[in-house]
């Protein structure tokens, strides 16, 4: 701590609660809530956790583990935990909504009931309209003329708790802790009693205003609420939060500005939040890098803006964060992309430096380093699109399908909204993000290999449109219209027929048994081939091709070299476009 705010006892304070924190988060679930506990005052402890930061610890230690800390959480704290578990989307979820109403309850019943009625009388309303049915009696009235399965707590309201809205869960109505709906009935009448003990006029006032709601109105300003509430967590619109994707050139950025003392101070008593910096993994350049900081002051100002940016994320994923598994993989692409960036941000064409990399966090801002990664990505994008708008594929009315599973893969991945590597379930996902610099070089030179077949195709003057087999792909047509060429066919045949095709195959091959492979004279003859069909030079070709056109003959005698020219079945072959045997 800066000796400047030794002596000033809210900056020692706050310093201090964050040094408890991080001990906390170092801790087991179990060692985490008996550390709060032993603290010399738990109260002020679990306020100074950030509202997300209590969120996940709450989760981790097991909600009904966690009532005693629950009990004793903010207002703020409990606001929070509703905002995030309540809602679908932009509907609440009833269900969740008696769920959690219940925790709250069974924490803390008098405190509960008193934020109830004073702070929150108007969703407790919304709620109550939900579930129940209100009758009023008149003093000359006989209770039975109102109807059956009424309850009453006052012989003047009667109530039946409605079954209209309960929706059981995916597993069915039974729960591990019972059936819901007879807990739903439970809790409701549970609420109820300790209302009207608390204060019987607000429980008239409620019943009564229960008896007017207007829902759909009440939900659209609860949604706006909450809302608002989130983007002070740093939950920003939607609109606004988007913007962390605007791809950003290095040359833009600009550096940090100095902070004023006084901001600096007043900075360091807000709580600075932990959990997404504490699962950062040093598998990525941006953690290996984190490692090399060493003043406090500006690893605490990192944490913060790391887990500003992560909400940012989630907002302009649209995403609800409920649990630490799905906050990783938040944390995973932010990383992702400040890892990109910073490789992007270092010399070019050389291993980053660690030392450099630190520096360069340091000297920019977390945000706009995400962005210079992100924008490489985007970069990749546009290439593609730009491509496809002129592409002969696309003038041949050609699906994707056309390019095979791997490249198709990496096409689908880079024309979606926001580009996805292919990651073909290599780590259990077919799409991620981009991770690294070399995900980007991988990627961006198979979509130039695309590119280079698509012209190529454009230069033979190929047409697919004649051809109605369906399994068409690059590959097989390349090969269709090499093998054309081979048996002295006219340029434009495909399928092949039969006999021709055992005819060029019978060609192919030099040596015999295992050792058989493509004789190098039909590889100098394809690339021949090539160069008078194109125009293009034979260098500039294997320049751009070369790997793609070694992997195509690489696959024929993978397929190939062990079936007997007696023994060829076209359906069985998906290199060459053959006619069926007659």
């Amino acid at each position: 701590m800066n000796k400047e705010n030794e002596y000033n006892p809210a900056v020692k304070r706050a310093a201090e609660l964050l040094s408890q924190r991080k001990e906390i988060f170092a801790l087991s679930p179990e060692k985490a809530l008996d550390r709060i506990f032993e603290a010399k005052h738990p109260a002020a402890l679990i306020h100074s956790f950030p509202e997300a930061d209590f969120y996940f610890l709450v989760n981790d230690i097991g909600i009904h583990d966690a009532l005693e800390i629950l009990a004793l959480a903010s207002d703020r704290q409990w606001e929070y935990m509703l905002d995030i578990e309540l809602w679908e989307k932009d509907r609440i979820d009833i269900n969740s909504v008696t769920r959690w109403l219940d925790i709250l309850f069974q924490a803390a019943p008098g405190r509960f009931v008193k934020w109830a009625i004073e702070k929150k009388p108007e969703f407790i309303e919304y709620y109550l309209y939900k579930n129940i049915k209100i009758a009023i009696r008149e003093h000359d009235e006989d209770p039975s003329a109102l109807g059956k399965d009424l309850v009453t707590f006052d012989d003047v309201f009667y109530i039946r708790i409605a079954d209209d809205y309960y929706e059981p869960d995916e597993s069915g109505t039974e729960t591990e802790e019972g059936d819901y709906g007879e807990k739903r009935q439970e809790f409701i009448k549970k609420m109820l009693v300790k209302i009207a003990e608390y204060d019987y006029e607000k429980y008239r006032n409620i019943l009564f205003e229960t008896m007017t709601v207007l829902p759909a109105e009440m939900e659209e300003e609860f949604y706006r609420l909450r809302n608002v509430r989130l983007e002070e967590n740093g939950f920003l619109p939607f609109y606004e939060a988007v913007g962390v994707y605007a791809p950003l050139k290095p040359k833009a950025l600009a550096g940090r500005k100095k902070t004023s003392k006084s901001r600096a101070e007043y900075a360091s008593l807000m709580p600075v939040p932990l959990y997404p910096f504490g699962m950062l993994k040093e598998d990525n350049l941006f953690a290996m890098s984190l490692k090399r900081i060493e003043p406090e002051v500006i690893l605490d100002d990192l944490q913060t803006e790391f887990a500003a940016l992560c909400n940012r994320i989630i907002s302009a994923d649209q995403k609800t964060i409920k649990s630490r598994d799905e906050l990783k993989e938040i944390v995973k692409k932010a990383c992702g992309y400040l890892s990109i960036g910073l490789e992007r941000l270092a010399a070019e064409g050389e291993k980053p430096d660690i030392c450099r990399t630190a520096a360069l966090i340091e000297k920019y801002h977390i945000e706009n380093i995400f962005r210079t990664g992100f924008g490489l990505a985007m970069e990749l994008k546009e290439q593609a699109e730009k491509w496809l708008k002129r592409s002969w594929f696309r003038e041949q009315g050609l699906s994707l399908v056309f390019w095979g599973e791997e490249w198709m893969g990496v096409l689908g991945g880079l024309l979606i909204k926001k580009p996805l590597y292919f990651d073909n379930y290599k780590t259990g996902h077919i799409y991620r993000d981009f991770f690294s610099l070399s995900d980007v070089t991988e990627i961006s030179k198979i979509l130039e290999e695309i590119i280079a077949i698509d012209d190529l195709l454009s230069l033979i003057g190929a047409d697919t449109k004649h051809i109605k087999d369906s399994s068409v792909n690059f590959k097989n047509l390349l090969l269709t219209l090499f093998a054309c060429y081979r048996t002295g066919l006219s340029k434009e045949t495909a399928p092949l027929p039969y006999e021709d095709f055992t005819r060029f195959f019978a060609t192919l091959w030099t040596g015999k048994g295992k050792s058989r492979r493509i004789d190098l004279s039909v590889k100098e003859s394809f690339l021949n081939w090539l160069t008078v069909r194109t125009g293009l030079k034979s260098s500039e070709i294997t320049e751009k091709l070369g790997r793609v056109l070694d992997d195509l003959f690489g696959e024929i005698e993978t397929e190939l070299k062990k079936v007997s020219q007696h023994d060829l079945d076209p359906r069985y072959i998906n290199l060459f476009l053959i006619e069926k045997k007659h």
